[in-house]
Parts: C-alpha cells; sequence; structure tokens
C-alpha cells in the first residue's frame, strides 16, 4: 500500500467502530407460535422509507443513452454465444449519473431518475443517504466490462492495485474492485426498478474492453482461458505469507498454509490472511487480482430497499448486503447463470424480509451467512423471512451458510413455488441447504420452513460428498453436493480449509409441508435422489486441540412432507452424528415414516 495506509486505516476502524453503534431494534418477545415472529418482522416494512418524492433526472446532469451491438461472448458461463453490449466510444453515463446522486444527496434526499433506453456506465453506481436510483420502464443500465473503472474511485488509495472499497470476499473483508452498486455507511437508501424491463446487467459474459481477457467470468476456473492466471491458481501478486506476518512462529504459518498447490491463489490466500490475523486494511486485492466484485453489495446500511427490477450476468454473487439492518428485498428477478452467482446473500443482517421474488442463478439461489475463519466482528445475521417466491436454477433454494461463523438464528422461509424449471437440462440441486464445517464453527439454529411445492422435484443424479481420509464416512456415498431435498452438510468441503479448529452447532430446525412431485425420466419417474441427509460434524474433520467437544445436530422435525419418489428407495435417507430427527406424518416413495432417528 502507499504512504497513506495509516491514514486509511483510521478511516476503515471508524467505519467498523460505526458498525456496533446501529441503534437496536426492540427483543422480540418469545411466542408459543414461532411463526408469530416471522410476522413481526415483516411488519417492519409496512412503511415506506422517509426518501422525499423529488425527481433528479440523470439527463439533466448529462448523461445520454448508448448504442449497442452484439459480440461474442457468454450468454451463460461455458457457453459461448452473442451477448449484447455498448459499442465502443459510446457516451458514459456515469459521471450524470454520480453528479445526480450527490445532488439528491445535498438536496437532502430524492429519486434519481434513469429513464427509458440503454445506458452506458463507465464505473459504479454508489449510493448516498436518502436517494433512491430507480429505472424506469425499458431502461437498460450496461455496467462497463472494465475493471479499471471499478478500481478508480475507491476511498483506498491502494497505488497499483487501484482506488478499491471496503467490500467481503466469500466471509473475509478486503479491499477491493467497488461492487457494481455499491454504498457504505449510509441510511435510507434504495434501488428500484418499474418492472423487470427495468435491467442491470453486469456483462460479466462480455469479453473485457481492453482485451485482457474473456470477462469477468473469465477470472474463476470454470471460464478462465488455458493457462491463464485465474482466482484458484497461484498469483505472483501474493507475497508469501511469511513474509506478511513474520511474528509467527513456524508452526502456526505451517498450520494456515501447509503444503498445498496454490496456496498463494486469491481464493486461499484472502482466507490465510484472515486466519494470521492481517487487518482488513492489509489485504488489498484489486488490479493484478482474480477476486471479482458482488454486483450489488451494501456494507454498514440501514433502511435498505431493492425492489421491482432484473439483474443479468452478475460477476460474482449478485445481491450482497453485509452488516445491514432493516433489508427489504421484493419482487427482485435475477438471470444469471454465471460462477457463484448466488442471488441473494444477506451477511451479518439483523432484520430481512424477502418477498416476491424470482430466482434463476448459477449457485445458490438464497445463501445466509455471517463471516469466515476470523472475521466474525461484524456479528451474526439474524431475523430474516423468505417467502412468495420462485426458484429455478441454483445449488440450493435456501441456503443457511457456508460461510457463517458468526451464527445465523431465526430464519423463516414460507410459501415457495421451488418451480425447478430446467429440471432437464440445468436442474436445482436441492431445496433447504445447511452448510458448514470445522473451520466456519459458529451456530445455525431457529430455521423454520413450511408450504413449499416442488412441482418438477431436484436433482436426481448426486453431488457426492469427499470426506477426509480415514472418517467414518465412505466417499461416494452422501448426496451433500445435490440430490436430496433437504440437506445438512456440516463438513461441507473440508479440504478447502487447512485450519479446522471451530466445530460448529446445529439445532433447532422445523420443516414441514414440503410436496415433491416427480418428474419422468427414460429411468422412471424420481422426485429425488434421496429425501434427506442430515450429516452431523464429522469428528475426524477436527484438527485442532484436544477436548473440544463436537456436538451433533439436535432437535429436528420434520413432518407432513411427501418427498416424492427417490432414486435411492432402499435408503431414503442419510443420518450421521444427529439425534432426535423426528419425522412425523412424513411420505417417501408412497410409504408413510413416523419415527425418531438418530446416527
Amino acid at each position: 500500500m502507499t504512504d497513506t495506509s495509516f491514514a486509511q486505516r483510521r478511516i476503515l476502524l471508524k467505519g467498523a467502530a460505526a458498525l456496533t453503534a446501529l441503534p437496536a431494534l426492540p427483543a422480540l418477545a418469545q411466542s408459543p407460535d414461532p411463526w408469530d415472529r416471522a410476522r413481526r418482522i415483516a411488519a417492519v416494512f409496512d412503511k415506506p422509507l422517509p426518501i422525499p418524492d423529488r425527481d433528479f433526472v440523470i439527463t439533466a446532469y448529462g448523461a445520454k443513452p448508448c448504442k449497442v451491438h452484439q459480440v461474442k461472448g457468454q450468454p451463460k458461463v461455458r457457453e459461448p454465444g452473442l451477448v449484447t453490449t455498448p459499442v465502443p466510444g459510446t457516451h458514459d453515463s456515469h459521471p450524470g449519473l454520480s453528479a445526480a446522486v450527490r445532488a439528491a444527496h445535498e438536496a437532502g434526499g430524492g429519486r434519481v431518475l434513469i429513464p427509458a433506453g440503454d445506458w452506458y456506465l463507465k464505473g459504479p453506481i454508489t449510493l448516498l443517504s436518502n436517494v433512491r436510483v430507480h429505472l424506469a420502464a425499458g431502461a437498460r443500465v450496461y455496467f462497463s466490462a472494465n475493471p479499471r473503472d471499478y478500481a478508480r474511485d475507491g476511498e483506498f488509495d491502494c497505488g497499483a492495485n487501484g482506488k478499491l472499497v471496503l467490500s467481503r470476499w466469500q466471509g473475509n473483508d478486503c479491499l477491493n474492485f467497488s461492487p457494481l452498486v455499491y454504498a457504505r455507511g449510509q441510511k435510507n437508501i434504495a434501488l428500484t426498478g418499474e418492472d423487470w424491463t427495468s435491467v442491470l446487467d453486469g456483462q460479466a459474459g462480455v469479453p473485457f474492453e481492453d482485451g485482457s481477457g474473456p470477462g469477468w467470468w473469465g477470472m474463476n476456473q470454470k471460464a478462465a482461458l488455458p493457462g491463464a492466471l485465474h482466482q484458484g491458481v497461484d498469483n505472483p501478486a501474493n507475497a508469501p505469507l511469511a513474509a506478511v506476518v513474520p511474528h509467527l512462529d513456524a508452526a502456526t504459518l505451517a498450520r494456515i498454509v501447509g503444503d498445498r498447490p496454490n496456496a498463494r491463489s486469491d481464493e486461499k490466500y484472502l482466507p490465510a490472511l484472515s486466519e494470521a490475523g492481517v487487518p482488513a486494511d492489509k489485504r488489498v486485492f484489486g488490479l493484478g487480482h482474480y477476486l471479482r466484485p458482488s454486483m450489488i453489495e451494501f456494507v454498514d446500511c440501514e433502511n435498505v430497499l431493492m425492489q421491482g427490477y432484473l439483474a443479468v450476468n452478475a460477476p460474482f454473487w449478485i445481491h450482497h448486503p453485509v452488516k445491514c439492518r432493516n433489508v427489504q428485498f421484493s419482487k427482485v428477478r435475477m438471470e444469471s447463470i454465471g460462477p457463484n452467482s448466488d442471488g441473494f446473500d444477506p451477511e451479518s443482517c439483523d432484520t430481512v424480509l424477502v418477498d416476491g421474488c424470482w430466482f434463476n442463478t448459477g449457485d445458490d439461489c438464497i445463501a445466509i451467512k455471517a463471516g469466515k475463519n476470523r472475521d466474525t466482528g461484524y456479528g451474526p445475521t439474524r431475523d430474516v423471512v423468505i417467502q412468495n417466491s420462485v426458484m429455478n436454477s441454483g445449488h440450493g433454494a435456501v441456503t443457511l451458510g457456508s460461510e457463517m461463523s458468526a451464527g445465523i438464528e431465526h430464519v423463516y422461509a414460507q410459501n415457495l413455488d421451488v418451480r425447478n424449471e430446467h429440471w432437464a437440462t440445468d436442474p436445482l440441486n436441492t431445496v433447504v441447504r445447511l452448510k458448514t464445517n470445522m473451520n466456519r464453527g459458529g451456530y445455525l439454529r431457529h430455521f423454520y420452513v413450511r408450504n413449499l411445492k416442488l412441482p418438477n422435484g431436484v436433482r436426481i443424479k448426486p453431488g457426492f460428498y469427499t470426506p477426509i481420509p480415514g472418517g467414518p464416512v465412505p466417499a461416494k456415498t452422501v448426496p451433500t453436493g445435490g440430490g436430496a431435498v433437504i440437506t445438512f452438510d456440516c463438513d461441507y468441503t473440508p479440504s478447502f480449509d487447512l485450519v479446522r479448529d471451530r466445530p460448529p452447532e446445529v439445532s433447532d430446525v422445523h420443516i414441514s409441508g414440503i410436496a415433491v412431485s416427480n418428474v419422468k425420466t427414460p429411468e422412471g419417474s424420481f422426485g429425488c435422489y434421496q429425501a434427506f441427509v442430515v450429516l452431523g460434524p464429522v469428528a475426524n474433520s477436527y484438527n485442532g486441540p484436544a477436548g473440544k467437544p463436537v456436538l451433533p445436530v439436535r432437535n429436528v422435525t420434520i413432518r407432513d412432507c411427501d418427498f416424492g419418489t427417490p432414486v435411492r428407495a432402499d435408503a431414503p435417507w442419510y443420518v450421521h452424528n444427529a439425534r432426535d430427527v423426528v419425522l412425523s406424518n412424513v411420505t417417501i416413495g408412497g410409504k408413510r415414516y413416523d419415527r425418531k432417528l438418530s446416527g
């Protein structure tokens, strides 16, 4: 970093201190009906945000529509085809939009209006307090396919790495490219559209404008060119960890880094910096690195609305509020079949409502998170309601984890149409998914699910668990990666994390009213590979000091559910290190089960 590092760190720490200064909501009292808490969470959003009703039209500040054409790219990852993008040299509306946002903010708030038409932005939309950015019907924003445009305006001057922002990447804090829509430390902010013709296009499958690569998705191994650097291979820009933290002894360094290949790849190096205690302002990525930005990320914000638009072609996670309070995510549609294209990932957030959304994503539709490794300072995620939404392609429909080291509690999911519309070509892997491991630790508790319809089942080919060798669970037997309707995976990708000394705790999960219909295949009619998997923490994956308990999954109920016909009719479920898993009026393959399971 440059010699401004100390001053920037003071800014960073000032922002971090502000995270704990938000006024707490009144405590939600206990009720005999757990869904009463869900109703009270949703009621928080009955009142509209107090944003003044006045418009700041971007054309008044110099914005102009752009012209578009088609080029060769990736409409979906690893699927070449034609993609629409602005023509070279077209007008850049980023300065005009940014000026409109500043004007609205300085006037005390208002609506920044993007009219119908195509608009090209060479840089992010950065929201400020009391401002709503609104896309009219027929408005389509194209974010430039140029990483330099997202390493130009951040508050942290990191020299050759660019001017970066404080972000969080797969649960770890860092300085990185700005997300395409970003805010930090703001209050009363909104990103809205008139309908699903109001489009935010991340252009992740468009080749980089300077010819430096195949686009944002090419920073991931799934779409990288042969021999090119990407997030999963050693990056020469990452110094050996021993040089970064010379005070650590050799044994500690070996425990964090080990001798595994590609330990200096960006995706492994960042969590290693967290384990080594390197502060966030010293974890510098951006230019010369391969950690793709989230499409929309808000950090340390209060009263946030995202509503009524279509988001397509996201570089990474599509929506990622971090340490935000009172987040409403309503009537948003997502169409992004790219690597890590999670739809909505609230992380360390308090009081969240998801209502009336449509998910067609390349990874989890919804994944609730709360930090990873030693990055737990933002606290847990709690009080989340998910309802009245449609899930199609993705890894999991409603997922808790895997980055959840600070804990997740009081999550309510109801009335979901898990349509799995593309079941024959791009199926949804699983529906209710909990994933953690001995590194992520933390807790998952008080999770309630009811009234989910699965008209096309889930993926019927298994995605098998790969354990640490020598354990009690044989390889290629448990479909934690896909094929079960309900999946508890408490040993998620254990070999990725070398430090595994934080056993997770999973308890108090109550699921009812899941209805699975079969689909016809050449092999027969099936709704899943296996009805459910409860893989509790696997003791031999733990490598910390002796004496720490490895607790079983406990207090789980599954009732009034019909799982259709599983491929594994001979073994309709799998249970390991769990107790008090109670089935009540559960039908699998036409047979009713009422029993208590342990394993």
